[in-house]
């Protein structure tokens, strides 16, 4: 260890710290709360989750001064090394959807090494922005947290104000070309280069008529979303915590998984947060895991409004499925780390009576057998993961190979404009749909009253 690295301007030992994320959330607590700190010295992120994230360097044009070289971005299993090599004091965990018996074997790994471990709150890590804000988080990956913002975004729209949707960050490439990113277009995304991940997120709500930012600089996203919008929506990323503090907080819960809104980090500090929460897919869950949900609920924000919700899957139209076998190709992150067995694709495909779902998994190629080996728990679907052009190309080839007579494809992006497959394709796609009341109009109405007021104040 050089002395540099141990002195501040006045003299005093700077602290070093390391920070466990999944390029995202990490690089939002860097920014905000680390990076011009001059008691902090960030020595590395380290990487998981997304594969080929690791490997790289955070550059210093988003960095600043105090780290010329950038920082480097190492896998998470180098933790204890990187801890030993470079005499860490602390461990800022820094990424989401984990049990709480995974964030405490974290907290473990790093209390072995001697160093401390700490995770940072909404208060320390949010930003203000200067228009309304609606966040809409979740408890897990795959809760129908994304048709949720479509639909607060399209209230929004009907009554004619201007919506910029704000989404959790995704950057998976190059951080210095991803600081701030616009998309108002299909062909927007396209010329991003966007994975497929990116896709799912960014196509559904730009064809509604909303404008998306994302990337890495979230003051800056803030900054630029603001002068284009009446009201900004905050789509978020897994079940992490809004970036930004929320005028109204939206959590959905999932009673496919009832309990773990109280067993995951931190879509527990979500459930206990929110304004309102949203018990979304009560048309496909048992109505006893729906009153476990609700039940959590009340036990831990009772002051929370309960929005209950159906998440309807369409098919659109194009070969049947009835009494053929269908390959279901479901979104990614749902089924790995949202570890769910099956999504929206499998539950349309059985609907519409197909004779049976083929299972992929026996003809998986390269990377998308390397994800199966990584969570057994997926069933007889295809996970849509493409980070990369080479898991792209292994996608279309597990799809090739598998011996089906109609593709389903219960990702929410057109598939058929990445890859080229000779069995037919049919999309699924699925909206969200209250039940009852009060429903979302309802509960955003404050909002949207104050978003129209600010408009009039501002153009009076």
């Amino acid at each position: 260890m050089e002395a540099a690295d141990r002195a501040t301007d006045g003299g005093g030992t700077v602290q070093r710290v390391v920070i466990m994320g999944a390029g995202g959330r990490d690089f939002h607590d860097f920014n905000v709360v680390l990076r011009d700190d001059p008691s902090v010295r960030v020595v590395a992120f380290t990487a998981a989750q997304i594969p080929g994230i690791d490997d790289r360097v955070y550059p210093t044009s988003l960095a600043g001064e105090a780290y010329p070289d950038g920082i480097p971005i190492r896998p998470e299993s180098e933790l204890e090394h990187l801890v030993a090599e470079h005499g860490v004091d602390e461990v800022v965990l820094a990424y989401s959807d984990l049990s709480h018996e995974d964030v405490m074997h974290r907290a473990s790994r790093v209390l072995a090494t001697g160093a401390d471990f700490r995770l940072l709150g909404p208060r320390t890590t949010m930003l203000k922005a200067s228009r309304p804000v609606i966040a809409v988080t979740a408890v897990r990956t795959g809760c129908g947290k994304s048709q949720t913002s479509r639909r607060v975004g399209e209230i929004l729209l009907d009554s004619g104000l201007r919506v910029a949707l704000v989404r959790h960050p995704m950057p998976y490439g190059d951080l210095e070309g991803m600081r701030v990113q616009r998309f108002a277009s299909i062909a927007d995304i396209d010329a991003s280069r966007a994975t497929v991940e990116e896709r799912e997120e960014y196509e559904p709500p730009v064809a509604l008529g909303l404008v998306v930012f994302a990337g890495v600089d979230y003051e800056a996203i803030l900054s630029r979303a603001a002068e284009e919008a009446d009201v900004i929506v905050w789509d978020g990323g897994n079940n992490d915590l809004p970036f930004v503090e929320p005028d109204l907080w939206i959590t959905v819960t999932d009673p496919l998984r009832a309990g773990h809104e109280l067993t995951f980090h931190p879509g527990e500090v979500n459930l206990r947060r929110a304004h309102v929460v949203v018990v979304n897919k009560v048309d496909s869950s048992e109505p006893d895991a729906v009153e476990q949900v609700v039940a959590h609920v009340r036990e831990v924000n009772p002051h929370a409004t309960v929005v209950t919700a159906e998440s309807p899957v369409t098919l659109e139209p194009g070969p049947p499925l009835e009494g053929r076998r269908v390959l279901v190709v479901e979104d990614g992150p749902t089924l790995t780390h949202g570890g769910m067995a099956f999504g929206a694709g499998a539950v349309a495909a059985r609907a519409a009576r197909c004779a049976e779902l083929v299972d992929p998994r026996p003809y998986a190629v390269g990377s998308i057998a390397e994800v199966y080996d990584r969570y057994p728990h997926i069933g007889a679907v295809l996970p849509a993961v493409g980070y990369s052009a080479d898991q792209l190309a292994d996608l279309e080839r597990t799809i090739e190979a598998t011996p089906a007579d109609v593709v389903v494809a219960g990702t929410p992006i057109d598939l058929a404009r990445l890859i080229t497959t000779s069995h037919p394709l049919r999309r699924a796609r699925y909206d969200l749909r209250e039940v009852g009341r009060p429903t979302l109009h309802e509960v955003i109405a404050p909002i949207e009253r104050l978003a129209h007021l600010e408009t009039t104040v501002s153009t009076g």
